[in-house]
């Protein structure tokens, strides 16, 4: 491994950070805001026909990001970014390489992992799924009953689900409104239910995307979509038609009916919850065409070039994620607000959560020991100004400090420009309250403290680029802090052991001998649903 494995804690930067934040708790906003004329120009980032960020509205002085600059030297966090982009083995309770970069590089050199390049592989994939997405788009590919599809339903969970589902929502003014687009997840049947009930069968196209093809969820519910479709078009037939399979599990997607060249197939380095620049993305493909999406890989690459090249006090992600380090470890914040003022972006904190806390929501370092700081912190937030009229009140006067990103795009992508100024009143007013407050009112309980920092994404306009780089600057920024917190990102056994209790308990719902061994609580849980049979 090409970057050290080392506990924070023992360095020179987190000691020094450690004393320097018992002067920064007693710092203010208002003071620092006011008495630095220059403050906003030595604290944000412009990229060129992209995005502004604004880091100013912070509690961070100059020693600050000096020492957090020096903690992630001293963690060898550039190291570990180039590492990855290089195709080392970085996932190492897996054995595996982390290449999601991959799926987005346009560069034609070789990139070789296991004796194969990753950049071919995927690009080779990529031409396959924009072939199949323009033929459903523009009708050469039809239906069993020879209909031009105008309905998509994707079946999948977590990262075959959450990634596509926000994208597709995040670039509806890109979309092909003549298709509808149709998610399901959850094993509760009322998910697929409604969705049939909005659906011709004669029309419409199921994704199953599940790379093992055994995902308990996904398969009940694709199992229970075969059937329902059969039993419409009356011919077991239509499946070879109407479904698609995004899996490398080539036997068990032949066995369910589904032909080999409906199926799209990606690679053990490409992660779940990272997966939606690959086949995963075929949902998103199909609604913006294979223009949009490779605007959108290129959007992502061009942060991944940002990322792996660009100076500490200019790197956006590395930013993000030293400010996260700073309130999570020195501050005792243990949750971050993430606030998109677009609601195009309702499902970008839902996918964030997933991102951010399957990934460094560890208490385990990559030495095997337990670690004696505070890793992930709990991930949140809804579209602004619906969170405004909800849990606003929370961050402004509660006794939590709840640093937040704010986001917003300065153009709208629809026409009414009336609303987008509110909007945008509503997104710059919020930030300047959060710091500033109100010192002095006529009775206490109007009184605001301020001091709530937040960072600023302002983007030009929220196209499929701009949503590309929007996710990768998130991407980036899990992973400099799970370098920095020293746990190994890039796995989530913490999902593994529900479900194995899940398979064990279904039997037992599911008949009527004996119970297995449970503790006291869920055996009469057992017994009382049982009773209902």
């Amino acid at each position: 491994m090409s970057f050290p494995s080392v506990n924070p804690t023992t360095t020179a930067a987190w000691k020094a950070l450690e004393a320097h934040a018992l002067e920064a708790k007693n710092w203010h906003l208002r003071d620092l805001l006011a008495s630095e004329a220059d403050r906003f120009e030595r604290m944000h980032v412009r990229v060129d026909d992209l995005l502004l960020f604004d880091y100013a509205k912070h509690r961070v002085s100059e020693t600050t990001l000096s020492l957090l600059e020096q903690l992630f030297a001293e963690c060898g966090a550039p190291e570990a970014l180039q590492a990855q982009l290089s195709g080392e083995a970085i996932n190492q309770t897996e054995n595996r390489a982390v290449l999601h970069s991959a799926l987005r590089d346009p560069r034609t050199e070789a990139l070789l992992v296991n004796g194969e390049d990753a950049r071919a592989l995927a690009k080779g994939e990529r031409d396959r799924m924009f072939a199949f997405a323009e033929a459903i788009r523009d009708g050469r590919k039809k239906s069993f009953t020879g209909k031009k599809f105008t309905h998509v339903v994707n079946i999948g969970i977590g990262g075959s689900d959450l990634g596509p589902r926000m994208a597709v929502e995040a670039l509806k003014p890109f979309s092909d409104r003549g298709i509808q687009m149709h998610f399901v997840a959850n094993v509760d049947g009322s998910d697929l239910h409604e969705c049939l009930l909005q659906v011709d069968p004669e029309r419409t196209l199921f994704i199953v995307a599940s790379k093992t093809f055994t995902t308990q969820e996904t398969m009940a519910n694709a199992e229970a979509a075969r059937t329902w479709l059969i039993q419409q078009l009356g011919d077991p037939a239509c499946t070879q038609k109407q479904f698609v399979a995004l899996s490398t599990n080539l036997e068990k997607v032949k066995a369910f009916g589904i032909s080999e060249k409906n199926t799209f197939g990606f690679w053990d380095w490409v992660g779940g919850r990272y997966s939606v620049w690959s086949a995963i993305g075929m949902p998103l493909c199909i609604a913006i065409g294979a223009d949009g999406f490779q605007q959108f890989l290129d959007g992502a690459h061009a942060i991944d070039q940002h990322a792996a090249q660009t100076p500490f006090r200019q790197n956006i992600p590395m930013l993000m994620a030293a400010l996260g380090i700073w309130y999570r470890n020195f501050m005792d914040a243990a949750s971050h607000a993430v606030l998109p003022y677009d609601q195009y972006l309702h499902r970008f904190a839902a996918y964030l959560q997933q991102a951010d806390m399957e990934s460094n929501g560890k208490y385990v370092d990559r030495n095997g020991e337990r670690v004696t700081y505070a890793t992930g912190p709990v991930v949140w937030g809804e579209p602004g100004t619906n969170g405004q009229h909800a849990f606003y009140q929370l961050i402004h006067q509660g006794t939590e400090l709840i640093p937040a990103d704010f986001i917003a795009s300065v153009q709208p992508q629809h026409p009414l420009h009336a609303h987008h100024a509110k909007l945008l009143s509503n997104f710059l007013a919020q930030t300047e309250a959060l710091a500033i407050g109100r010192p002095q009112a006529a009775t206490v309980y109007k009184v605001f403290e301020g001091n709530r920092p937040t960072s600023t994404l302002l983007f030009d306009a929220l196209t499929p680029y701009a949503l590309g780089s929007l996710i990768a600057l998130y991407e980036h920024k899990i992973f400099f802090q799970g370098v920095i917190w020293n746990v190994y990102s890039y796995d989530q056994w913490g999902v593994e052991l529900g479900k194995e209790m899940a398979n064990a308990i279904l039997p037992e719902l599911e008949g009527d001998g004996a119970l297995g061994a449970h503790d006291p609580s869920t055996t009469a849980l057992l017994k009382h649903v049982r009773s209902f049979s």
